[in-house]
């Protein structure tokens, strides 16, 4: 008898992480891909479907009613501190509630959430390692972390409204590889702002590293929250200096009034309200990954620096050589 072919759909395939996702399962035997996203996905491989749509649509539907689907890695949450807040609850809270509704009306047994470990939030009383049971108190200093922090909460409440579904929340630390997210963008300024008085201890995870986590997640019998972390954690000063970087060294009190007016003129791409993350620590236990995913990463602080600030790999061309971890369904 033939071996049946594992379905896996990935949202946000457009992105970075989606496109380098979708990269590695279509070269697996037993495996096809369908991406969902509205924007481009350059340089496609022939064989990986890429519907270009919006997943709050009903037209996202017609791939679920007509295929049968392993596998969703949902990978389409938006954090973009330049779009309103009504546009990113939209596309987070209802684009989330979507997939997750396609999976319980067409019996997909597994879904991946890719969260983030900003949900935790940067403070003064941080534990030294904050596990997966902490509250999300991210948004209480940075609003725009209100639709993650509840995406979160609603796939947490899902595992107990459907425990047919083995759902799984993914909770990375800072993702380094060809992206625009805050901390690439921040590690690729010629000198890099740092606040006097302040080193706090920072993690870092390849883009690789967080595509692993994704393909471990999906490994039958697993469900539940999980953070997800690389090396171990090193001070903000030494990860500049590991870049090759410079610093520029400013008060508190001036560094956010700086760093607003540059965000509204296009100069910097992240807004005042994450500088607490150069000011305090929120960095993760990621033993629970270890033991249950037995996710290992493979890329230490110096490659992750590196894999940001290579200019050629921004157009997501460019993939490392390294053999990737296989998918494991539970219909094959």
């Amino acid at each position: 008898m033939a071996r049946k072919q594992s379905l896996v759909v990935i949202t946000g395939v457009g992105g970075r992480l989606g496109q380098l996702l979708a990269r590695r399962l279509h070269r697996q035997e037993g495996v096809e891909v369908a991406g969902i996203d509205r924007r481009a996905f350059p340089r496609k491989p022939a064989d990986v479907e890429h519907f270009r749509i919006d997943i709050r649509r009903k037209a996202a539907e017609d791939l679920f009613r007509t295929r049968q689907v392993d596998v969703i890695f949902h990978c389409g949450v938006m954090h973009d501190p330049r779009k309103g807040n009504g546009e990113h609850h939209s596309w987070n809270i209802r684009g989330t509630q979507q997939i997750l509704e396609f999976a319980h009306r067409y019996n997909v047994p597994k879904v991946v959430i890719l969260s983030t470990g900003d949900v935790y939030g940067p403070a003064s009383d941080n534990p030294a390692f904050i596990t997966e049971d902490a509250p999300l108190l991210g948004a209480q200093r940075f609003a725009a972390l209100r639709d993650l922090i509840a995406v979160d909460m609603t796939a947490q409440s899902w595992f107990w409204k459907h425990p047919e579904i083995e759902t799984v929340v993914l909770r990375p630390a800072h993702i380094l590889g060809a992206t625009h997210n805050a901390v690439s963008n921040y590690l690729r300024l010629p000198r890099v702002p740092v606040l006097m008085g302040f080193d706090p201890m920072v993690q870092v995870l390849h883009e690789e590293d967080a595509v692993a986590a994704l393909l471990a997640a999906a490994t039958p019998g697993v469900r539940g929250v999980f953070n997800v972390v690389g090396p171990d954690p090193l001070p903000l000063r030494k990860l500049i200096e590991v870049a090759g970087k410079g610093t520029l060294e400013l008060p508190h009190v001036v560094l956010p009034t700086v760093v607003n007016r540059l965000f509204q003129m296009r100069f910097a791409e992240f807004p005042a309200a994450e500088l607490d993350y150069i000011r305090y620590a929120a960095t993760m236990d990621g033993s629970r990954a270890r033991e249950v995913l037995r996710f290992r990463h493979t890329y230490g602080v110096r490659e992750a620096v590196a894999a940001a600030l290579r200019q050629d790999i921004f157009d997501g061309s460019v993939e490392s050589g390294r053999k990737a971890p296989r998918l494991r369904t539970s219909r094959v």
